[in-house]
């Protein structure tokens, strides 16, 4: 039998990639977001009970957050309206990394969060509320997500390049990589299964952003000596640097195999 999934945050990069991919992974997907065909606004829980109870799902994926980084009532207080929301249906929550400050380097599923920026402190809160609501969810922490060409590093890499905005990429600032579509299919796979509590779901390299943006230039046909470099710890900047998510609980719970980015951004945008 097909299963029914709401994927909240369907106009957005991840959103759709999760899209794209569950007919395969025998969902029916339904998309809802503030610009898809079935409306959402994750801010108002009266507006996120009224779209469970007419598509009435047997998962949910939720990709949705604010769009401004500082957007409390969207990240954090929306995960907690979709956990609300969702009771007696399978939840499977992103998360991020941001909900670190660095200073441990690497994280596993049972590192408590001490964001040091309100991101990542609204990224924690989220995870809170889910958990505590629905201990049976799926909270995945995930890393920089891109490899489609649309995720925001690639966009940024391009914009620098081309001198469309200022600021830089740091050489300090390490994270994990995740392709989209390995996410994507992580998170079906989870919204298929009963796994309970926190999985890091993200790439096989640890690299940095400035590396990581020569990849996506050499990539892209882009000159890589054209984007503009900086260190962390050189312009005071108050946001984690070295983000590691240990993911060894993910290579042997999931089918999909989560590329590095040394792999994944060699090849042309699929």
């Amino acid at each position: 039998m097909t299963r029914r999934l709401l994927v909240t945050g369907a106009t957005g990069s991840l959103g759709r990639r999760v899209m794209a991919r569950a007919a395969a992974a025998g969902f029916d997907a339904v998309g809802a977001s503030p610009t898809a065909s079935v409306r959402l606004d994750i801010r108002d829980l009266a507006d996120v009970r009224r779209v469970v109870a007419e598509v009435r799902p047997d998962a949910i994926v939720h990709t949705a957050a604010g769009r401004d980084r500082d957007d409390w009532p969207a990240t954090a207080d929306g995960a907690a309206h979709v956990a609300l929301a969702a009771a007696g249906i399978r939840l499977v929550h992103v998360s991020s990394d941001a909900i670190f400050s660095g200073r441990q380097g690497e994280y596993d599923e049972d590192a408590l969060p001490d964001p040091v920026y309100a991101y990542g402190a609204a990224k924690a809160a989220a995870e809170t509320a889910v958990r505590a609501v629905d201990p049976t969810a799926a909270i995945v922490r995930t890393s920089i997500i891109m490899g489609d060409g649309r995720g925001a590093h690639e966009i940024l890499t391009h914009d620098l390049i081309a001198g469309r905005v200022a600021g830089a990429l740091f050489t300090d600032e390490i994270r994990k990589p995740v392709h989209v579509d390995d996410l994507a299919d992580a998170l079906l796979e989870l919204a298929a299964g009963d796994y309970a509590g926190v999985l890091n779901v993200a790439g096989a390299d640890a690299i940095s952003r400035y590396d990581l943006g020569v990849l996506v230039a050499r990539r892209d046909g882009l000159d890589p000596a054209a984007i503009p470099a900086a260190r962390i710890a050189d312009v005071g900047l108050q946001r984690p640097a070295d983000l590691r998510l240990v993911t060894d609980r993910a290579a042997k719970l999931l089918s999909v195999r989560l590329r590095g980015a040394r792999e994944f951004v060699r090849a042309a945008p699929r």
